[in-house]
């Protein structure tokens, strides 16, 4: 048994600790004391801790007494606190997402012999290691992602709930979305190529360009064709581009009333409540990964579909499932030491030892979360 501290009770946070519970000891660390107590009610055998994680110096002393970090703090802080837990000489599994190049950390984690995992989600992370995997068997030439959290009630005008702050969601509306076709790097806008799909799951979907490939962008330069495309209900697009060309998104700050404020700022506190999941409604996550190469001498493609709803019994997202049991999946993996090596490190890098992908996908399976296959020969 362990001792492990998971920063960030949220919604993912809180799914992840009561995982890691049954096996090990398990304390959340988050600034918010209503957060604690509400995670203290439903899980009872979860230590808490009131921690600003801002705060290197109390952060730092925080996790003197832990085995392994799993860090779901916001993007924002992201960057910042994988540093200062790296600099702690603590072994870390990181869903913070952050802005930045999070690979650049690396030498800091070699320096300190530690081992750190990041963007351990569902996408980026699970596709990450499904391609990691087949890229060490076959020469991958098309890789795509398709993903999307929905709710399974559709309500106008956006047909869409944020499993976390809109602010996020919206972040992704605005980046430019990098991809590449034919070896080179192209810069779209996001939420350009819209295109229609089908699903057996949900019927028809939009997909459209998100800046989503991230660490692959630097590890898997080889491959010359590579896109991730976020998926929503028809008609979410336009809606988000009408708010986006009014200058609602706009970081500019404008004064009402002798007060400044940023119509982004502003735009998030609406959408908050438009956007956020009510207690026990319903949601699904849907993922089509699609990965094609040579291997053995024939062209062979390998698709993995996602399809998981939101769990009635443990009143658990969907999103808070599949993001959460693959970063604890991957924290067993380094806690049992089937990956010990030094340094920061994609998902893509743990998809390419076998025995680490098949362990990650029974233990999904386990959680009823589960990735179909289907394998196509596409020529001989």
């Amino acid at each position: 048994m362990s001792n492990i501290i998971v920063l960030g009770g949220g919604m993912v946070g809180s799914v992840m600790a009561r995982d890691l519970s049954e096996k090990h000891d398990v304390t959340v660390a988050d600034i918010n004391k209503a957060t604690l107590k509400l995670l203290k009610k439903r899980n009872p055998a979860i230590n808490t801790l009131e921690l600003d994680s801002q705060n290197a110096d109390a952060l730092k002393a925080a996790l003197a007494p832990f085995d392994i970090v799993v860090c779901g703090v916001p993007g924002h802080l992201g960057f910042e606190t994988l540093k200062n837990i790296i600099e702690a000489g603590k072994n870390v599994v990181d869903i913070s997402f952050a802005p930045e190049n999070c690979l650049e950390l690396d030498y800091l984690a070699k320096k300190n012999n530690v081992t750190a995992v990041i963007d351990c989600g569902v996408a980026p992370g699970m596709d990450n290691i499904l391609l990691g995997f087949h890229d060490t068997r076959m020469e991958v030439t098309h890789f795509e992602c398709l993903v999307g959290g929905l709710p399974k009630i559709r309500q106008k005008p956006f047909e869409y709930k944020a499993p976390f702050s809109p602010i996020d969601v919206i972040e992704e509306y605005t980046r430019p979305a990098r991809f590449i076709a034919h070896g080179r790097m192209v810069t779209r806008e996001a939420l350009s190529d819209r295109e229609l799909v089908e699903f057996d799951q949900v019927g028809t979907l939009e997909a459209f360009n998100t800046d989503g490939l991230r660490s692959l962008m630097y590890t898997m330069k080889h491959i010359p064709n590579m896109k991730e495309k976020t998926l929503r209900y028809p008609g979410h697009v336009e809606s988000i581009r009408t708010l986006r060309a009014s200058g609602f998104f706009s970081k500019e700050p404008i004064s009402i009333h002798g007060m400044a404020i940023s119509p982004l700022e502003f735009t998030s506190e609406v959408l908050i409540n438009e956007w956020k999941l009510k207690p026990k409604e319903e949601e699904f996550t849907i993922m089509r990964v699609t990965i094609r190469g040579q291997e053995g001498g024939k062209e062979k493609e390998y698709v993995y579909t996602l399809f998981d709803e939101y769990d009635r019994v443990k009143h658990e997202t969907s999103m808070a499932r599949t993001t959460g049991f693959t970063a604890t999946s991957i924290c067993q993996l380094l806690l049992k030491q089937k990956f010990d090596k030094k340094g920061v490190f994609a998902p893509e890098h743990i998809g390419g030892h076998a025995d680490c992908c098949k362990t990650v996908i029974d233990y999904l399976e386990e959680r009823k979360v589960r990735y179909r296959l289907e394998e196509n020969v596409i020529s001989t």
